[in-house]
């Protein structure tokens, strides 16, 4: 049964249905105290609506005196002397008060329960309050201390000495643009309280306060619920929150699953009040606001007010969904989307379909909607026949490959670059979709079918050009095409000298922002009218550098040599022109890579890397491309993911289409346990990348080894795999990621088999993976024909490592199976040499430890073994870093195993089995280095419970 709040007929404040007459806590309360007999108080106040400050104003002198009285009457309270009342509702009366025993100004509230404060009740009323006393965050208004007298339950604030939000927008109507900035500080807030399962159920105006500089501050969190009491409120499934700002959920008193979407409703109920002036929802009685909250949808925000853009009504409505699921998913992507919005870039929410809002309108019209399901059959069917079911994408623009006309096909790389540097000066343009060059890469120069790659790359427009380079001469043509209907929007040839060309550039990506209406702030026109570089020869230099620092992207098997070259050409750019900031972060990126994937893992090479940045830094601190090559470097240099994090947002200011910027985003998500936020960043780059290949089989990695969403997964990798048909490694990876599932690998190996057997050459790309499954097949054969495979220089034992591993591990592996210890002995040793040798030149780095760690417990070196897998451990603990921490650990776990200590191996396990990114149940399953444990009914427990996925959504 629900039964709703009612209003008391002398205060006005909402009671509970089942009390008896006169039994209001803030009437009871103010009979205790003598006070504050005429003070009126709306039905959906709480402790100080706008009305309550405004009347405590008007009758300051005349209740000072009375709040003397109650003062001497209570006793001051304890430790408490009451100067004025500052607000009072359904729950309680709230004082300024002193706390004289250190001297400071609080307030105090006090709740009056009378006949209903059991000794249930109090202890439930502490709990929660101390667990809300718990948050320590400057959007909190922080709660000092909880006591209980006489029935009555108070606890003591800070005092905030500027108003409640209702009060102040009341006053002067709020900026539209400032209430967005406000609500995206709250929602952060209010996902601080989240992550410490904490919620605050009753989010509306009067519970934010506004201090002296404007910063808002939410009080009463977590305490929305006190007034409910064992006996009754549970019982009768009461309604708890304020009518007007309640969500659904709540209105109809299902507490069970009032939940983090319940604040999400709270806060873009106040996004709609501060848009509009209005709350979503005001009926002349409680019982009619509830049946609205129930029963109806909000009003569009711009009917009531026009200035409301339709993005930003866009983000408050999917607040305001009746459906909880439908919602934002989090307080933190509410946030998120706000920011996005005041930085003028693409929302994420998106405006409620037809389908949508008919479904909804049948909810409420049920008699109508059958009368005209004939009529929607007739229109379905001439809708179907229409382009209506296809929408053309009305956003977005790819810039092709440019043709190249020179006679010298040495220019190349000439044609490469400018193609490359339009795009980027597009990419600033924070009001266009832009897409990455490694996308627009697998596509010739003025193909034949726009509509079908626009389609593919999810944009409405392309651009298509030529070059022709003739000693110092260059003739650059440029056409824009809308994809939809293949129609040409603009046209332009520039016939220059090549001392010309940046300018070149810069009117190409002007004319096209303007032919696309899109808006330029001056700092953007700025940003595309730069000139890298005086010097042609140095920018000659940095471009066949940024070719080889691409192919190495785009093809990691030649990553290293194709880094190294880079460098060298970046030191020559740089020679002839120190003041080339372009040069200098790419360089930055140079040093970083060689240092992060243990080319050169040495504090020489991190020192070179700092150097290129300090030197970005003093030529330009503010540059986007300086604060991202700031954020690349605390990223691989120190693993300074917080550090990195305030870079990469400073640089994506500068670089809204930057597809790194997402991509390191989502691995500092990655590497702080933040899954879903990870998730959405890597996606975000997939978008703005559709067609990179290694991006979307990375999104895919993260949903198999971290989220064990294996659905997802495989779907990332069919994805990929349609995207290049003829890869080994992708057309292999559904059956790698099934035998994560369920430890059947019977589909791998005939997926391996038939590989090979199409085409032999493509042994290779799958040999790492052919050498794991065989030894979790127990088939030294099989393990044999895969190591003949593998590269001498040797590489990870896992499908997804990019830790060299010397070739003699591979040997002391396959002699092990093969039960030759012997061999295995002379292997191992000849791999601890070589590891060793690496491990005494890179000493910061913890993988070449983790694998001699490895090789020892091989050789039976027990003592040296654990030392170096703990000091790995020590090295890059879960606190710092949740993905390789984790692997450090369960590798140690390993260790233990291999040399006999049974408990503490078992130890790692029961440690990483918690973290989502532990390992898989086909690791635990089949991987010999568990052997020893098999049997034990801690660990078979284990791995019970490592096939069921983790739930994170």
């Amino acid at each position: 049964m629900t039964s709703v709040l009612r209003p008391c007929p002398k205060c006005g404040a909402q009671i509970p249905a089942d009390a008896p007459e006169g039994g209001c806590p803030g009437c009871l309360l103010e009979t205790g105290l003598g006070v504050f007999p005429h003070l009126s108080v709306t039905a959906d106040d709480d402790c100080g609506s706008a009305e309550n400050v405004e009347a405590r104003d008007a009758n300051a002198a005349p209740r000072s005196k009375k709040v003397a009285r109650a003062a001497g009457m209570l006793g001051d309270l304890g430790d408490y002397e009451l100067l004025e009342e500052i607000g009072r509702g359904g729950q309680g009366v709230v004082f300024r008060a002193r706390q004289k025993s250190l001297n400071r100004t609080v307030a105090l509230k006090v709740i009056g329960l009378g006949q209903w404060a059991t000794k249930a009740h109090l202890k439930r009323f502490r709990l929660e309050a101390e667990a809300a006393a718990s948050l320590d965050h400057p959007c909190i208004v922080p709660i000092y201390e909880v006591g209980e007298r006489d029935g009555s339950c108070y606890f003591s604030m800070g005092f905030v000495d500027g108003g409640q939000l209702d009060a102040v927008a009341k006053r002067e109507p709020m900026p539209i643009r400032h209430a967005a900035e406000l609500i995206a500080k709250l929602a952060r807030t209010v996902h601080y309280a989240h992550e410490r399962g904490i919620l605050h159920r009753d989010i509306k105006p009067g519970n934010i306060l506004l201090d002296a500089k404007g910063e808002p501050h939410l009080t009463d969190f977590g305490l929305a619920r006190l007034v409910e009491t064992e006996s009754t409120v549970t019982r009768t499934m009461e309604v708890l929150g304020t009518p007007s700002y309640m969500a659904p959920e709540q209105a109809v008193g299902n507490n069970a699953r009032v939940a983090g979407a319940t604040d999400i409703y709270g806060l873009g109920a106040v996004l709609y009040q501060l848009l509009t002036g209005h709350p979503p929802f005001a009926g002349g009685t409680t019982f009619e606001t509830v049946r609205l909250v129930l029963d109806t949808e909000p009003r569009q925000p711009r009917l009531l007010n026009p200035k409301v853009d339709r993005d930003l009504a866009t983000i408050c409505l999917k607040c305001l969904e009746k459906d909880p699921r439908r919602r934002y998913s989090s307080a933190l992507a509410f946030a998120e989307d706000l920011e996005r919005w005041l930085k003028h870039k693409p929302i994420r929410a998106r405006r409620t379909g037809l389908f949508t809002r008919g479904r909804k309108w049948v909810r409420r019209n049920p008699t109508t909607a059958v009368l005209v399901v004939a009529l929607a059959a007739v229109v379905g069917a001439m809708i179907w026949k229409s382009d209506l079911v296809h929408p053309q994408v009305t956003t977005g623009i790819a810039v092709l490959p440019f043709e190249d006309r020179s006679e010298d096909k040495a220019n190349a790389y000439f044609v490469d670059g400018i193609q490359d540097e339009i795009l980027t000066r597009l990419s600033k343009i924070a009001d266009l979709k832009v897409i990455s060059r490694t996308s627009t890469q697998h596509y010739k120069s003025a193909p034949e079918n726009l509509p079908e790659i626009a389609r593919q790359l999810g944009v409405a427009h392309i651009l298509e050009g030529s070059v022709q380079k003739s000693g110092d001469a260059v003739r650059v043509n440029v056409q824009l095409i809308k994809a939809a209907n293949d129609s040409h929007l603009w046209a332009d040839t520039y016939d220059r000298r090549l001392t010309d060309i940046f300018s070149v550039e810069s009117e190409v990506a002007k004319a096209i922002a303007d032919q696309l209406q899109a808006k330029l702030s001056q700092k953007e026109k700025s940003a595309i009218s730069e000139r890298p570089t005086s010097d042609l020869a140095a920018y000659d230099l940095f471009l066949r550098a940024k070719e080889c620092i691409y192919d190495g992207d785009v093809n990691p098997s030649r990553l290293r040599d194709d880094i190294f070259k880079a460098v060298q050409l970046l030191d020559q750019a740089l020679a002839r022109d120190p003041a080339f900031l372009l040069a200098h972060c790419q360089l930055a990126r140079a040093h970083d890579l060689i240092y992060w994937f243990n080319f050169d893992h040495t504090e020489t090479r991190l020192a070179l890397a700092e150097t290129s940045v300090r030197a970005a830094v003093r030529l330009q601190p503010d540059s986007g491309e300086t604060h991202l090559a700031q954020a690349t470097h605390f990223y691989w240099g120190y693993r300074n993911y917080d550090r990195a994090r305030e870079e990469l947002a400073k640089a994506q200011d500068a670089l809204p289409n930057n597809v790194q910027i997402f991509m390191f985003l989502g691995f500092i998500d990655r590497r702080q346990g933040r899954w879903d936020e990870a998730i959405r960043n890597l996606e975000r780059a997939v978008d703005l990348d559709p067609r990179n290949v290694e991006r979307i089989w990375r999104v895919g990695q993260i949903y198999a080894s971290d989220l064990r969403r294996y659905r997802d997964a495989i779907a990332m990798a069919n994805r990929a795999l349609a995207l290049e048909p003829r890869s080994a490694f992708l057309r292999a990876l559904p059956a790698v990621i099934g035998v994560e599932v369920d430890a059947n690998m019977a589909p791998l190996r005939a997926t391996l088999n038939a590989i090979e057997a199409e085409r032999p050459a493509l042994a290779a790309e799958v040999a790492n993976i052919s050498f794991q499954l065989a030894l979790r097949e127990r088939d030294p054969a099989a393990a044999a024909h895969a190591l003949a495979n593998i590269p001498s220089e040797g590489k990870g034992t896992t499908y997804y490592s990019d830790i060299p591993y010397p070739h003699a591990w591979f040997e002391g592996l396959l002699a092990k199976l093969r039960q030759d210890a012997p061999a295995a002995h002379a292997a191992f040793t000849a791999a601890r040499t070589e590891t060793e040798k690496l491990v005494r030149a890179q000493p910061g780095n913890e993988e070449p430890l983790k694998v001699l760690a490895l090789i020892d417990a091989e050789l039976g070196e027990k003592e040296k073994a654990i030392q170096e897998g703990r000091t790995a451990c020590d090295m890059i603990p879960v606190s710092k870093d949740a993905l390789d921490g984790v692997g450090l650990i369960t590798d140690l776990g390993r260790i233990y195993a291999l040399t006999g200590e049974k408990d503490l191996a078992l130890k790692q396990l029961e440690i990483v089995s918690k973290i989502p990114c532990g390992p898989s149940y086909g690791e635990l399953r089949l991987d010999s280095e568990w052997d020893s444990l098999r049997g034990d009914p801690r660990f078979e427990k284990l791995v019970e419970e490592a096939r069921q996925p983790f739930a994170l959504k």
